[in-house]
């Protein structure tokens, strides 16, 4: 679904990482927590339930978008030709691209709303196998004794052995095994790692609540 990866951004979380070990041998592992949540079964069930109930919407949305296209093409091609023409009438050129600008943001809006159910049934998904994320962090990191665990886009090399994202998701489909896509009448995105955030110095202050990663 178009929206998937926007929607992974916003929601998973960076784990904390669990202090060392004493023990000899420590490691520096890598993983890609947007990744891990993407490949945990309960996202694919949650996935295809999704595309399922929500299939009138994402085929209507889908024609729209075809739609737009067609109808916004032959105004592209005119604004080309016309950008490309000797001694072009600059303010000609503005009014067209004026024009192209405020029907395709219309056209984004339309769509918006029209995928809104599916788009909020995918944030409460994908924020309560988030909510799990720092637990399967910290097993995995306990298990493999890793002292220090990054993304992959912040490391200049790393062999496939250092790679604990399969090892994560692992974890999550442990810890979760599947959610819900029906979210409450009067729930928000990030209400659940909010509350979390909250009671969690209450719960174990020694542990600094998880924050979303943004890109």
């Amino acid at each position: 679904m178009t929206r998937f990866k926007t929607l992974l951004l916003a929601a998973a979380l960076v784990a904390p990482v669990a202090a060392p070990v004493a023990a000899q041998a420590q490691t520096v592992a890598v993983a890609n927590p947007e990744q891990a949540i993407g490949a945990s079964r309960a996202w694919a069930t949650a996935r295809t339930q999704i595309e399922t109930t929500y299939k009138a919407q994402l085929d209507q949305a889908e024609a729209r978008r075809q739609a737009v296209g067609k109808e916004l093409q032959p105004l592209v091609t005119a604004f080309n030709t016309a950008r490309a023409a000797p001694n072009a009438n600059q303010a000609s050129l503005q009014q067209q691209a004026t024009t192209i600008q405020t029907r395709e943001q219309a056209a984004q809006a339309e769509i918006q709303r029209i995928t809104l159910p599916a788009q909020r049934a995918q944030a409460y998904a994908i924020e309560q196998i988030s909510a799990k994320l720092p637990d399967a962090v910290q097993a995995v990191v306990r298990a493999r004794n890793v002292s220090m665990l990054v993304r992959p886009d912040a490391v200049l090399f790393a062999g496939p052995a250092a790679d604990v994202t399969s090892a994560i998701t692992t974890e999550l489909d442990r810890l979760v095994p599947t959610v819900s896509v029906t979210p409450p009448a009067n729930w928000q995105p990030g209400q659940q790692q909010g509350a979390s955030a909250a009671a969690a110095p209450a719960a174990a202050p020694a542990a600094r609540p998880a924050q979303p990663a943004g890109r």
